[in-house]
């Protein structure tokens, strides 16, 4: 599932496409009948909370979309003159300019969990049922916080919450608390209110960074070695997920794996025996 670091990224893309000009959406899947409703309209912006995408439009209505574990977008740009391609596949929302000037992009959805439209009002109860985005300038971090302090769960589930903190999925959960050498077992009880925000602002720093590059960057320099990943060259070179069995970066033992919650956790337990 992508995570939150994509969905602010894919909202500065759309709305540097789109933004102040009308344009055309359609349902070329067919699944998605109320494209009607934002045809033609204005494009105001394009906003993210979490792993929550909003396209903003004239009128108080916008579209909603949670990509969930297998959506996408397919973003191509039309030459001036020409007519975008034939959709391929699936496609359940493709949203082009309908200005006609120059070359315009279009951007075509396949597979989300949500696609909708909603008034602001929808959006604003969204939003509200999230935890604070460390990717919003505006976060109140406090808010997390007097969850994580007042909950027996492990910090390792807590994070993973949408309702405690949004955008982070399991690659940012992983290496975070590597990074802050956070036993991921530890109730969020236990933790003390500078261990938590030294892991905030380093989600704040390491989520930006995916959200300016499109990549997760988690090592630091002393400790990247240039070797492969195990799902091939072009994958991200981490500190812990994804590399169960292998030795870890700092320490040199055994990286382990675990299930909590549904979800395959990956921890150093040396560097992160506290």
């Amino acid at each position: 599932m992508p995570e939150g670091h994509t969905l602010h990224r894919l909202a500065r893309l759309h709305t540097g496409y789109f933004a102040g000009g009308p344009v055309r959406v359609s349902s070329p899947q067919g699944r998605f009948a109320d494209h009607v409703l934002v045809d033609g309209r204005h494009f105001e912006r394009a906003t993210a909370t979490g792993k929550h995408l909003f396209h903003h439009y004239e009128g108080g209505l916008a579209v909603h979309v949670h990509l969930g574990l297998y959506g996408f977008f397919d973003s191509h740009l039309v030459p001036e003159g020409q007519n975008p391609p034939d959709p391929v596949g699936q496609v359940r929302m493709r949203v082009g300019s309908a200005t006609g000037n120059g070359p315009a992009h279009n951007v075509d959805l396949r597979g989300p969990t949500r696609c909708e439209v909603l008034g602001e009002e929808a959006v604003a109860e969204v939003r509200d049922r999230l935890g604070p985005d460390p990717l919003d300038p505006a976060a109140d971090p406090g808010r997390a916080w007097e969850r994580i302090r007042r909950s027996s769960r492990p910090i390792g589930a807590l994070l993973m919450d949408q309702k405690v903190l949004a955008g982070v999925g399991n690659v940012y959960r992983a290496e975070a608390l590597f990074r802050g050498g956070l036993e991921p077992f530890r109730p969020g009880a236990t933790m003390r209110e500078g261990e938590f925000r030294g892991l905030w602002d380093d989600l704040v720093a390491l989520m930006a960074v995916g959200a300016e590059t499109g990549g997760i960057v988690t090592i630091r320099p002393e400790h990247d070695h240039g070797d492969v990943p195990r799902r091939g060259a072009d994958r991200p070179r981490n500190y812990v997920y994804q590399r169960d069995g292998w030795p870890c970066r700092v320490c040199g033992d055994d990286i382990r794996l675990q299930t909590m919650e549904a979800r395959t956790l990956f921890w150093c337990p040396t560097c992160q025996s506290g």
